[in-house]
């Protein structure tokens, strides 16, 4: 079954907000410098920035997500629910340093984005968004793919939103 593009992510933001705030949680995958894969169970947040989503992650900076991005800043990350709803999202991650940045993330993370998906990070890193052990990784969007499975049943194909070209993150 062929997936379905859409011209514009509003075609599929309702169903990515409900699938992300359902699920929550998210595999992180990210590959090391000899391009084997590696996943990891996190919580990012997503905003909108004009047409586009944005991803966060308050995150431990480990040695090996640090190595992979490094050589790789590609990740994707995965949503499933028991109900086949999916959501995958493909991205350029980079560390973001700036302190306003930080601290405007934190707040996201404690009021939740989109709805459903957050947690107080204090309970994480007990000094706030100055804490030397928060880091906080960015990640733009280059293609998200939504599946419900009510539409899998029926043979709806799934919904693929590529960046337009000026925000274009593809290798």
């Amino acid at each position: 079954m062929a997936a379905h593009r859409v011209a514009a992510f509003s075609a599929i933001r309702q169903d990515f907000e409900d699938i992300v705030g359902d699920v929550v949680y998210a595999t992180m995958t990210t590959v090391d410098a000899k391009g084997r894969p590696r996943s990891r169970v996190l919580l990012p947040i997503w905003e909108m920035t004009g047409d586009s989503p944005v991803g966060w992650l308050a995150t431990f900076d480990t040695p090996v997500k640090r190595a992979h991005l490094a050589g790789n800043p590609h990740a994707t990350f995965s949503y499933w629910s028991p109900a086949q709803n999916t959501v995958a999202v493909d991205t350029v991650a980079r560390w973001e340093t700036d302190e306003a940045v930080k601290k405007a993330v934190w707040e996201l993370y404690r009021q939740g984005s989109p709805p459903g998906v957050g947690y107080d990070p204090q309970a994480y890193w007990r000094r706030g968004p100055e804490d030397p052990g928060y880091h906080l990784l960015r990640m733009d969007p280059w293609r998200i793919q939504v599946l419900r499975g009510r539409d899998l049943a029926t043979g709806r194909p799934s919904r693929i939103w590529v960046a337009p070209p000026q925000e274009d993150r593809r290798p």
